[in-house]
């Protein structure tokens, strides 16, 4: 579904960039104002696709409602489109003449219409990561901080239209078009369970505004997310000490794809319950607790004198992570070290 969305908004953003060529090269007055209310499509696709990517699909009806004022604004400029070309001509030469008012509300819908999907989209990734983090144990996939940087690129493409440098905006159009085409058809299907991300978590993760954040997490806020979880404190107990002798005897946190729902299914409970016990009794989401145990295998490898004809990442890659960049900033995190500051610690203990 993601890639039907944005395969569909490039074609419609390429049939804008074909329309803007027209109107300055002066070609094809016959079509003219045509594309003159396709400003008002793209941030509902960018909204739309980035709540599909996210796992947190829009009904029919709601999505409809925010391609409403794109509608209501074509369907207002058809009479002009379908002028003969004559009298568009004198319109358009004399500054609009007769449409100044709707210029006027059309030039500033234009420009609330990009920031607001701009902001709303960027909520949405934020609101993404916080959930993730309590799902996966590696992130680099599924963080979408490609897509980020895009919707950053689309501010900055708005404020070049509120500029109104034609040129800059012609081409910073086409650069977006390349990046999210590349990125988007590379991204990974990103699937999680909603009764904790989407629902549960949004009583807590609102308030976590920074990564480091989710390292300690409020207590209370913890007892108000899971009080109608119904985990009895002897059931709590129990997961927990099942959850310690796994990882002790099997380690699958050295699987670099393991998620919450996959360790869930291995101790035979619910998501939720799992999620309720890390967070409750290791002080941790899902996503820190598992790479702390990474880290503690990586302490562990690294001071066998077997393990020293292996490179920092081989030992990395053994331990769960799937790349350089996330061992190296999760044991930073951990140890307040640098990997090779760790393994020379190590090698002298």
């Amino acid at each position: 579904m993601p890639d039907t969305i944005l395969s569909v908004w490039l074609l419609v953003i390429s049939i804008h960039l074909l329309l803007f060529y027209f109107s300055k090269a002066q070609l094809y007055f016959e079509i003219w104002g045509t594309g003159l209310a396709l400003p008002l499509v793209h941030g509902p696709f960018l909204y739309w696709y980035t709540r599909t990517l996210t796992n947190r699909k829009l009904s029919t009806v709601t999505i409809l409602l925010h391609f409403l004022p794109f509608a209501l604004t074509f369907l207002y400029l058809i009479p002009f489109i379908l002028l003969p070309v004559d009298q568009k001509l004198f319109i358009i030469e004399n500054e609009g003449v007769g449409y100044e008012n709707f210029n006027k509300i059309r030039h500033v819908a234009n420009i609330i219409s990009g920031l607001l999907y701009v902001t709303l989209s960027s909520l949405v990734i934020r609101k993404h990561r916080q959930s993730i983090v309590h799902q996966f144990s590696s992130l680099e996939k599924i963080n979408l901080q490609w897509l980020q940087y895009l919707i950053y690129w689309i501010g900055a493409i708005w404020v070049l239209v509120i500029v109104g440098n034609d040129k800059w905006i012609f081409t910073a159009v086409v650069l977006f078009i390349l990046f999210i085409g590349f990125f988007g058809m590379r991204q990974v299907g990103i699937f999680y369970s909603l009764d904790i991300s989407a629902n549960k978590s949004e009583e807590i993760l609102p308030h976590l505004t920074q990564e480091s954040d989710h390292e300690y997490i409020d207590h209370a806020l913890e007892s108000r997310k899971y009080l109608k979880s119904g985990l009895s404190k002897e059931g709590s107990a129990k997961l927990h000490h099942d959850l310690l002798n796994l990882m002790k005897v099997e380690k699958p946190f050295r699987d670099c794809e393991l998620s919450l729902s996959e360790l869930a299914s291995r101790l035979n409970t619910q998501p939720n319950h799992l999620s309720q016990v890390i967070n409750e009794r290791e002080g941790k989401n899902f996503y820190d607790y598992i790479n702390t145990l990474r880290i503690e295998e990586f302490k562990r490898l690294a001071s066998m004198p077997e393990s020293r004809k292996y490179t920092l990442l081989a030992l990395a890659q053994e331990c769960g992570f799937n790349s350089k960049s996330s061992f190296n900033r999760y044991c930073k995190k951990v140890t307040g070290k640098s990997p090779s500051e760790l393994l020379q610690v190590a090698e002298v203990s």
